[in-house]
């Protein structure tokens, strides 16, 4: 994520600014769910039983920094999803959204509003253990499950994540395949009378992004959604025994999400001419800097042995 980072924001890449953006966008937000999901929950935390992030004080900030990042990650794969498809379906609207400006205004305006929606995260939460008086842990509290409002919340959040997101996927793809469909009729009838389409190949490689990215999206996150609306309708938690079906397939959903993280630069390799010579490109120069590091090393060495 951090090379993908780094080449795209390079614009060499034979993108528009404003894609470029999202994609940079989305390297660094992938990121930070690679480094709160995986490297702390997963690795650290689980290797680390006692450390200070299980404390009673912290415990709830690092739960809603991990719901803020995933949250923040996926809009910014609808806000992208939708720029494409106002860039492919709706010509009047293109050039006054899909600009550099527009694309910079909602990366930025959405990180704020993904922390403004989970703030009661830090107010849902009681110590689970009390230690010689230290308080560890953190379990939801009792009104979170009776509550009025913390039901509202509750189903909230499970709109935004991943509801919400699942839908205007498959509606703004949908209807994006639809007009594609319809432009290459036009672009056939247009061959047979030997009139050359100039924008048929930026177009193609923007609708082959922008498929494989949201494809790779619905394919990954279909698990996890399918589990969770499950274990929501029949009130049937995936917790506890770890034998049972419903646990299995959330946690497998969970790891599918996580790989959903990683998956963009192979996606971005495959389909991008230009960046995996990019790609190539850096691995050269790493190479280069490191032989050169190398022989600077040894040449102090040679020097005292004569």
């Amino acid at each position: 994520n951090v090379l993908t980072a780094a080449i795209l924001y390079r614009g060499k890449c034979g993108l528009s600014k404003g894609t470029t953006r999202y994609m940079v966008a989305m390297a660094i937000s992938n990121l930070l769910v690679i480094i709160f999901h995986v490297l702390i929950e997963k690795i650290y935390m689980y290797y680390t039983p006692n450390s200070f992030l299980f404390l009673t004080a912290i415990c709830p900030s690092n739960t809603y920094l991990r719901i803020v990042t995933l949250d923040y990650s996926v809009w910014l794969t609808m806000s992208f999803t939708f720029d494409r498809f106002v860039s492919i379906c709706c010509p009047k609207l293109r050039l006054a959204y899909c600009t550099d400006r527009t694309a910079v205004k909602v990366i930025v305006f959405l990180w704020p509003l993904s922390c403004l929606k989970f703030i009661p995260f830090n107010f849902m939460y009681v110590p689970r253990l009390i230690v010689d008086s230290v308080k560890w842990e953190c379990t939801p509290k009792r009104d979170f499950f009776i509550s009025g409002w913390w039901v509202f919340f509750s189903w909230m959040c499970t709109i935004s994540l991943p509801f919400l997101p699942f839908l205007i996927l498959i509606l703004f793809n949908g209807l994006t395949v639809r007009n594609i469909i319809a432009a290459n009729r036009v672009r056939r009838r247009l061959k047979v009378l030997d009139v050359k389409d100039t924008e048929a190949e930026n177009r193609r490689k923007s609708i082959v992004l922008l498929l494989t990215v949201s494809g790779a999206f619905i394919l990954l996150w279909t698990t996890i959604t399918v589990s969770f609306i499950c274990t929501r309708v029949t009130v049937n938690f995936a917790g506890g025994d770890h034998s049972r079906p419903s646990y299995i397939a959330n946690e497998v959903g969970v790891l599918l999400t996580h790989v959903n993280s990683c998956a963009n630069t192979c996606i971005y390799g495959m389909t991008q001419r230009k960046f995996r010579l990019e790609v190539k490109n850096a691995f050269t120069h790493l190479t280069s800097i490191v032989q050169l590091m190398t022989t600077a090393r040894q040449l102090p060495r040679s020097g005292v042995g004569k």
